[in-house]
């Protein structure tokens, strides 16, 4: 009997032939022709229609039981299915029709989840002309799959076919069908390759037992953001501490790849959410087959991606209701309430969440020239021809909130983003200040003594990936709230949080953040000064004293740091300066001459100030 999987595994996961999406590469050189099928005993397929079309020629296969699954066929295949997509009787016409557009050679249904092949099936397949087949519930699709690659794969490498089909029946067996690290595990018997799934930040989502560090991860990312973004095809291949590694994207099905060149829209759109396989060989040295087998495992893990990112939806819809209700007034019992729904999906078995956080995210490409926006204001988004992508916002934002140390798919059950216009909104509940998260591996506490988020160690790992991906025409600018108690806080979250990240784009820079700590009268008001008054107001006050250090040696500027980090303090001062506090007086004295201020008035303190934050 054939073995049956449940319907979420058939439409968890589909087989692609190991081809570069968007193509149609035959399997082999050998030809098969859909006849072939019916001649076979041990298939035991029964044709229910389209006995005029059997000549057609079989390129390749894939086993779905998604109701789109289009993206991932790229023409001549024949489809096994069980049938688990189909709900009523309308759903088989739009199916076949998806089916007959992509170009699909012919179908061949299982009997083992309906009984029998339902009429609307063979009556919309002969409409569009497709050839029809029936599956006995004794035949496994597994058979069917290898008679198929034995007849069209004839000459291959002999280590192909055997690998990927293994790699196929255990991606798609049980609900989860074991993920990626069953497939690159076998990477590692079959072919004795390592190899590691990687975000886009680096961090490892799936692989070989022996782990990349934060580090490695990171910098693996970086070199594939930066050949991607400079149109280089892939594989691209990096020298890592004297170790070559091979990167391959994984894209989603249908997406374009970049060309020498050039980079096309989509690929800069996708850059900063596509995954990447991480290989430990040089690929340059690889015969086509093989090459071939890492394309087919990168789709094979696309799909599993597909899978992880329809979990994240109840998540991401709670997010977006209770965001709605905030920016529209709703009362806070109302809000209340719907953060009562919230708290066991994002904290499951910890009941309610005590505080909440506001992270605040946007991704600006610019159309017309340079992203940076100039030094000083660096405001990409008010610049003309910038473009904030949501959905891209969306994407990074969900990775960026996952501690870069903590490796797999599920890492991120606690993050809720929602997306508006051009910016993206993430909801965190933190659990308790006691719970909250310790050090990460870079060093550093990323959480302060409110159990939230730390700006400034939030992108400490992931500003050079994320800074090549971005290229010379994005920026990265997120804005973080302190955490709130009760729901008549987060309207009063939501906007810090936005503040903040305004305060981070009037920066300069590929990849800013600010948090709420920041937002002090000086910080909030100096990235808002024009460029023009803050170069003026900054040359009046330091440029004599820049031009006296740079004739004499001296360290005048310095000393005007420390002397007013002080307090005005003589003795703490020359403590830290490690200097007597004769030649402190000396040096201040020198300061007021050139610049005609006095040190001891609180408005000309004030005032050298803010000339050197502007500096």
């Amino acid at each position: 009997m054939a073995t049956r999987r449940t319907p979420a595994a058939r439409r968890a996961f589909t087989f692609p032939t190991p081809a570069l999406p968007g193509t149609t590469r035959e399997i082999g050189g050998d030809e098969m022709r859909l006849r072939a099928l019916l001649e076979t005993d041990a298939l035991g397929l029964r044709v229910l229609g389209g006995q005029d079309e059997l000549d057609r020629t079989v390129r390749g296969v894939m086993t779905t039981d998604l109701r789109d699954p289009s993206r991932y066929l790229s023409g001549g295949e024949l489809v096994l299915t069980g049938l688990a997509w189909r709900r009523t009787p309308e759903d088989s016409e739009p199916f076949v029709r998806l089916l007959a557009g992509a170009g699909v050679v012919g179908l061949a249904a299982g009997e083992a989840e309906l009984g029998a092949i339902p009429d609307d099936l063979v009556g919309a397949c002969r409409r569009h002309r497709l050839p029809l087949f029936a599956v006995n519930e004794s035949v496994a699709f597994a058979t069917i799959t290898e008679y198929v690659v034995r007849q069209v794969s004839g000459e291959r490498a002999g280590d192909l076919a055997a690998v990927v089909d293994r790699h196929r029946r255990l991606m798609t067996s049980g609900p989860t069908g074991g993920g990626p690290e069953v497939v690159l595990d076998l990477l590692g018997t079959d072919l004795d390759l390592r190899a590691w799934v990687l975000s886009p930040t680096g961090r490892r989502i799936a692989g070989a037992s022996e782990k990349l560090s934060v580090a490695a991860g990171a910098a693996l990312a970086t070199e594939h953001l930066a050949a991607t973004r400079a149109g280089r095809r892939a594989p691209h291949r990096v020298a890592l501490d004297g170790t070559t590694y091979s990167l391959f994207p994984v894209r989603r099905p249908g997406r374009g790849a970049a060309t020498a060149g050039g980079v096309g829209a989509d690929v800069r759109e996708g850059v900063l959410s596509d995954w990447l396989l991480a290989v430990e060989a040089d690929a340059g040295e690889w015969a086509a087959p093989r090459l071939d087998l890492l394309q087919g495992v990168t789709q094979l893990i696309a799909v599993e991606r597909d899978r992880r990112d329809a979990a994240r939806t109840v998540r991401r819809r709670l997010a977006q209701e209770i965001l709605e209700l905030v920016q529209a007034g709703a009362p806070p019992a109302e809000i209340s309430a719907r953060l009562r729904v919230a708290a066991p999906v994002l904290l499951p078995g910890q009941g309610a969440a005590p505080h909440w956080q506001i992270v605040v995210a946007r991704v600006d490409r610019q159309e017309g020239g340079d992203a940076d926006g100039g030094e000083g204001t660096g405001a990409a988004e008010g610049a003309e021809g910038a473009v904030g992508s949501g959905p891209v916002a969306q994407s990074l934002l969900e990775e960026i909130l996952v501690d870069p140390a903590t490796a797999g798919m599920e890492s991120g059950d606690r993050i809720a983003v929602a997306h508006t216009g051009g910016e993206a909104i993430a909801l965190l509940p933190m659990p308790a200040p006691a719970a909250s998260r310790g050090e990460d591996e870079g060093g550093g506490d990323a959480t302060p003594a409110d159990g939230g988020l730390r700006a400034d160690v939030l992108l400490a790992s992931v500003r050079e990936p994320l800074a090549a991906g971005l290229a010379d025409d994005g920026r990265l600018t997120l804005g973080v709230s302190a955490s709130v108690h009760s729901a008549e806080g987060l309207r009063g979250a939501l906007e810090e949080a936005r503040h903040a990240r305004r305060v981070a784009a009037a920066r300069p820079g590929r990849v800013c953040a600010a948090g709420h700590h920041e937002l002090a009268s000086h910080v909030l008001l100096l990235p808002f000064v024009p460029d023009d008054v803050r170069r003026a107001f900054t040359a009046r006050l330091l440029d004599p004293l820049w031009d006296y250090d740079r004739r004499h040696r001296a360290e005048l500027v310095p000393t005007l740091g420390a002397f007013l980090d002080c307090d005005g303090s003589w003795t703490r001062c020359a403590a830290r300066l490690h200097l007597h506090v004769n030649t402190l007086r000396y040096r201040v004295g020198r300061i007021e001459q050139l610049t005609g201020r006095d040190l001891s008035r609180l408005e000309d303190k004030l005032d050298f100030f803010l000339a050197l934050r502007m500096s």
